[in-house]
């Protein structure tokens, strides 16, 4: 290929990728809509609220049954659903989680509006979001951060340390200071996520292993292309199917879903849980980072087997000169 149809071709593939990166980034957050997201219900209308939810909907919701509204609290609590509908006692009163999804606490705000008919309905915070980020706008922000200097480090640590134990080492102290310097930024200057420090530090700095971590590995097992399949991975699907700013029942699916099981979207659920949930909710994205930072470890360790050992060579032995 001469000069300039690689020149063309290089063009081209940016413009491919570009395209690709407006429809992952695009296409999510203009179809933003329920899809089977848990609700709870209770009170005596509970089931005339129930089978107009899905006379409007039936695929919107995943409605749930409770005693009373004691237990929809319990179920917001532990992650179970995201709010409820109580019913009983006059117009029907509405629970919501802003800690959750402040994307899904408005549009169940909305509901509340529909089923009381009056413009300022009853709506309860039960989990609010941070005082100082009232709509999640700082929280959705951390992510792609958390995700941009993973890969970032992945990338430097591949392309300037040679060896591939070393750049374990590099990962480690990566994990480790990130973490802690990410979270006192966080939560000492931004005051955007409650809880405690060391546990929240642990969690960014998981999160930064596993990104950084994929990115070394699949470099360290398939060579400079691993660079790519990481990076592409981690943006293109794991980033914008994160649901760090709505729900993951928000999303199409399976994407939604899928995104969950990337470092992205578990490391939004479980900053969520341990923030404000006393860690409900916590121990399916936990499972997912550990997966991602165990398989870097062993992406690691197949680099370090694939590499080729220097042979020693024995130092050759000086000639005696002949006796005279």
């Amino acid at each position: 290929m001469n000069t300039t149809r690689k020149a063309v071709a290089i063009g081209l593939a940016a413009a491919l990728i570009q395209a690709v990166m407006l429809i992952a980034f695009a296409w999510p957050a203009t179809n933003i809509a329920p899809r089977d997201l848990p609700l709870a219900v209770a009170g005596p209308q509970a089931a005339a609220v129930e089978q107009k939810l899905t006379e409007q909907d039936a695929e919107a919701f995943d409605i749930r049954t409770v005693a009373d509204e004691s237990a929809a609290r319990t179920a917001i609590e532990n992650r179970e659903v995201y709010g409820a509908i109580v019913t009983g006692g006059g117009a029907p009163r509405v629970m919501v989680a802003s800690a959750a999804s402040p994307a899904v606490a408005q549009q169940l705000s909305g509901i509340a509006q529909v089923l009381s008919g009056q413009p300022a309905a009853a709506v309860q915070d039960v989990v609010p979001a941070d005082s100082d980020d009232p709509r999640g706008a700082g929280f959705g922000s951390m992510v792609l951060p958390l995700v941009m200097s993973g890969i970032a480090a992945g990338v430097l640590l591949t392309l300037l340390v040679s060896s591939i134990a070393l750049r374990g080492v590099g990962l480690a102290t990566f994990a480790v200071a990130g973490g802690l310097l990410s979270m006192a930024i966080a939560q000492g200057w931004l005051s955007i996520l409650p809880g405690s420090y060391l546990a929240l530090a642990a969690i960014a700095g998981l999160v930064s292993f596993a990104v950084a971590g994929t990115v070394t590995g699949l470099a360290a097992a398939l060579g400079r292309a691993g660079i790519g399949v990481a990076a592409l991975t981690m943006l293109l699907v794991g980033n914008p199917f994160s649901a760090a700013t709505s729900a993951p029942e928000l999303l199409p699916q399976p994407w939604g879903a899928i995104g969950q099981l990337l470092p992205p979207g578990a490391a939004a659920s479980l900053l969520r849980s341990v923030a404000y949930f006393d860690g409900a909710g916590a121990a399916a994205p936990l499972l997912t980072l550990l997966a991602w930072a165990a398989a870097a470890v062993i992406l690691l360790g197949v680099g370090i087997y694939r590499t080729p050992r220097t042979a020693t060579v024995p130092a050759a032995q000086p000639e005696l000169a002949p006796a005279v």
